[in-house]
């Protein structure tokens, strides 16, 4: 005789089995009830905290079902306890182990400075690197319509610009729309300068000062905040405590990835 069994529910009704991942750090999952999708940071006591791309953070309990990855049905459970590297990079993009650069492509992402330069090779240093995107500054904007034409872009060869203080109706607006085409993209941030795309919050600040109009905006920004009067000295300080995208705002965040995209389009 077989056993008692109190399951009186047809096979035919029963939920298919889906698999069991690890709540490991880095992976990325949505919560459907919510939409909310982000990287795993911490997994405790039945919950998980997953952290999205602007830094925000929610706790989810783990569920069987709870989640989707790549758009599966999964449920998450805890890792496997031991040392696991890390495995993102300081854009928030998935790390792979043991890549390596990748050759140079045509396309090009011109930003306006050095600075500008420095803070894209600080956190997207390893996503560009592993695409073949090479980054080049150009000290101003005023010389970029010869520039683009002398780079004469094509459907092989994308060229993406990275412009500051990017405004409707201000001057570096007027060379933007001179240069823009299918395979020219020029974007922007709205910050007088790069250093106010670094989150006040990471600096120990409360905010970025204002600075009068007619003074030097980066020396009057070491005045305000009694740093010494060395905006060489000062921007080290600054991109020291840039780790990750969480120290940028995302105003520049999503104009870097949007040109990075663009110039490693298929053609």
């Amino acid at each position: 005789m077989r056993p008692y069994s109190s399951d009186l529910t047809p096979p035919w009704k029963k939920p298919k089995p889906v698999p069991e991942i690890a709540a490991d750090p880095g992976l990325v999952v949505e919560e459907p009830a919510t939409g909310f999708c982000g990287a795993v940071i911490r997994c405790e006591a039945g919950t998980v905290t997953l952290e999205d791309r602007f830094g925000k953070h929610r706790v989810f309990p783990m569920e069987p079902r709870g989640f989707l990855l790549e758009g599966r049905v999964v449920t998450l459970v805890r890792p496997a306890a031991g040392p696991s590297r890390p495995s993102r990079t300081a854009s928030g993009s998935v790390a792979v182990p043991g890549a390596r650069a990748r050759v140079a492509r045509a396309g090009r992402i011109y930003v306006e400075g050095r600075h500008d330069a420095e803070l894209v090779e600080r956190v997207w240093g390893d996503d560009l690197r592993g695409e073949g995107v090479v980054v080049e500054y150009l000290e101003g904007v005023d010389d970029l319509p010869s520039i683009v034409a002398s780079f004469a872009p094509g459907p092989d060869a994308r060229l993406g610009v990275l412009v500051d203080h990017l405004v409707p109706g201000s001057k570096e607006w007027r060379i933007a729309e001179q240069v823009t085409s299918e395979d020219a993209l020029v974007v922007g941030h709205p910050y007088i300068d790069v250093w106010e795309a670094v989150k006040p919050s990471s600096l120990g600040i409360a905010a970025w000062p204002r600075v009068p109009r007619g003074q030097d905006w980066k020396t009057g920004v070491c005045r305000a905040l009694g740093w010494p009067e060395n905006t060489g000295a000062a921007w080290q300080h600054i991109l020291s405590r840039v780790h990750s995208y969480k120290d940028l705002e995302p105003a520049l965040l999503g104009r870097v990835e949007e040109l990075i995209d663009f110039v490693t389009a298929p053609a």
